[in-house]
């Protein structure tokens, strides 16, 4: 794609007016809007790699539900705040502990 604009600097204008008139003629052609849109294009997958990828997925997934069943992996909690089924690493930890009383302190005397 080859646009060209081309500007003849005019008797006595200035050099800026001239860069403005260019300026102005480089912007009616839309190629700097093109050029621009363009900065961040990536192409797409084709199809053969989606599903390549697609696979790989479903045998990662599958391996991962095994080794959990296995028990050789803990099963990692899921994220954005969707329940999870996890056992706690220790029931004591949640609980608050109980202020024990001293072994001299006597017991109350009940009446």
């Amino acid at each position: 794609m080859s646009i060209n604009a081309e500007v003849q600097k005019s008797g006595n204008e200035s050099t800026l007016s001239t860069i403005r008139k260019f300026s102005r003629r480089v912007q009616g052609t839309g190629l700097v809007r093109t050029v621009r849109g363009g900065r961040y294009f990536t192409r797409s997958a084709s199809k053969i790699v989606k599903k390549k990828r697609a696979l790989k997925l479903i045998k990662r997934r599958a391996d991962y539900k095994r080794l959990v069943k296995e028990g050789k992996v803990i099963e990692a909690p899921q994220r954005h705040g969707r329940p999870y089924n996890r056992a706690p690493q220790s029931s004591q930890a949640e609980q608050p502990a109980a202020p024990r009383p001293a072994a001299s302190t006597p017991a109350p005397a009940v009446q």
